[in-house]
């Protein structure tokens, strides 16, 4: 059955309808986790117009690893904006509020993520807009939510001080050592993902009520519910819950252990049958039915836990992590290499299924990037094409969406409120444009459905 619905699913994927053709979201983001949530909606198929401050623009325009640029804009930035349309709108300027009140007008959602208190005011925070639209939904994402102690101070915040806030960096280290950063941005995207959520409730709503609302989201409350049960356990036991490295306190035995070649597993068999059958792949069968370890809860206690997994890892160095695979799948327990991003990258799995794809688009050319990862068999999420340059999309939108003369876009141009980019790296086109690739009239028709 599956393979029937999958059956060419990557070639198919493009001529399909996308879940949420017609919805338009207003973005005024940055960094990641502003951006990333209007990503996902680009991904679904709204038609995201993304303002910035011209001339420099969205400040992810700059966050790039080591300070590599692919054609001249930084893997970071790429990957959190695709399939988005560019506009350059200096909000400080009245003509611009105007501008951006009229957008709203036509729009679903207004995606932000600036400080408490800045869209305001610009004239276009949530109260000003429900005015020209009532309907609209309206989502401001920043690091300690809208209101409360931490907002009223004006707090900065970014992704490492979410993960430092949260606890989430202090949980994730080893015992008796430093408090460890997730070098990806778990909070940004995590936070990202949980508005859109928010905001596809609020669509919902408003289907059935034609009202609109307004969603509030704190970047450090949304990574402090993802840390599942740790807060109920304090709660509730009065003890506090402690680093634990790899190691998982609620599933024995469930660690990662080093193999004679070097390499690193995972292993994880909680199951009566599955800590069996490991205990057989290890020639200890008995240690199955031993009263300290036969059951799960007994198991978990901690005198009973560090004694299991020390037997595990012996056993482990003295296999490689291919062996302890190719057991795994012989005695029915969970055993799975731990990948380098190599790896990943040069595993046909992913290849095969189209979640490591290949774009070409018209500006950057041909690169790798991952799918949104959801299939859908009647309207599956995909991405057209990449990043543009600062204001790239400023004409199309002047007059596509709001009927602007000639005349009426030159004067926004003149007073400073409509701009594109400066000539640096990251804000302006790649340096062999040709003026015209990726011009938003023939991206339009190639994305028609």
């Amino acid at each position: 059955m599956a393979e029937k619905t999958w059956q060419n699913y990557k070639e198919k994927k493009h001529s399909k309808p996308s879940p949420l053709k017609g919805i338009r979201v207003l973005e005024v983001c940055t960094l990641i986790l502003g951006p990333s949530g209007p990503c996902f909606a680009a991904a679904m198929g709204a038609e995201v117009i993304k303002c910035e401050v011209p001339p420099l623009g969205d400040t992810c325009r700059d966050m790039t690893p080591f300070g590599y640029l692919f054609r001249g804009y930084g893997p970071v930035f790429v990957h959190s904006n695709i399939n988005k349309y560019w506009i350059g709108l200096d909000l400080h300027k009245t003509e611009a509020q105007e501008v951006f009140l009229e957008l709203a007008a036509k729009s679903d959602i207004i995606e932000e993520n600036l400080r408490p208190g800045v869209m305001e005011s610009w004239n276009v925070g949530y109260r000003q807009i429900k005015e020209v639209n009532p309907g609209i939904i309206y989502i401001a994402k920043n690091g300690f939510g809208q209101w409360g102690q931490y907002a009223e101070e004006n707090r900065p915040s970014n992704d490492g001080a979410s993960q430092a806030f949260s606890g989430y960096a202090w949980m994730s280290n080893f015992p008796g050592q430093p408090p460890l950063k997730s070098r990806i941005y778990v909070c940004d995207d995590y936070g990202g993902l949980m508005g859109e959520v928010a905001v596809l409730a609020a669509l919902h709503y408003r289907e059935r009520t034609g009202k609109g609302q307004f969603i509030e989201l704190s970047q450090s409350e949304n990574i402090m519910r993802a840390m599942s049960w740790v807060w109920p356990y304090q709660q509730i036991t009065g003890k506090v819950a402690m680093p634990a490295g790899n190691r998982d306190v609620s599933v024995c035995p469930a660690d990662t252990f080093y193999c004679a070649d070097d390499s690193f597993v995972a292993i994880a068999a909680p199951a009566p049958q599955e800590f069996r059958g490991l205990c057989l792949a290890m020639g200890r069968p008995e240690l199955a039915e031993a009263p300290r370890f036969k059951d799960h809860l007994v198991r978990l206690r901690e005198e009973n836990a560090t004694e299991i997994l020390k037997l595990i890892a012996d056993w482990a160095r003295t296999k490689t992590s291919g062996e302890i695979k190719e057991l795994a799948e012989k005695h029915g327990f969970a055993a799975s290499p731990i990948y380098t991003v190599k790896d990943v990258v040069e595993d046909k799995h992913f290849q095969e299924r189209g979640f490591v794809t290949e774009l070409d688009d018209p500006l950057l050319g041909q690169y790798q990037d991952y799918e949104f990862p959801v299939m859908m068999s009647r309207t599956p999420p995909r991405v057209k094409w990449s990043v543009r340059a600062v204001g790239f999309d400023n004409e199309y939108v002047m007059v596509h969406h709001l009927g602007k003369s000639k005349d009426e876009i030159r004067r926004l141009y003149e007073c400073g409120a409509l701009g594109k980019w400066s000539d640096t790296p990251g804000r302006r086109p790649p340096i062999d444009w040709d003026g015209k690739a990726g011009l938003i009239l023939a991206r339009d028709s190639e994305g028609k459905e």
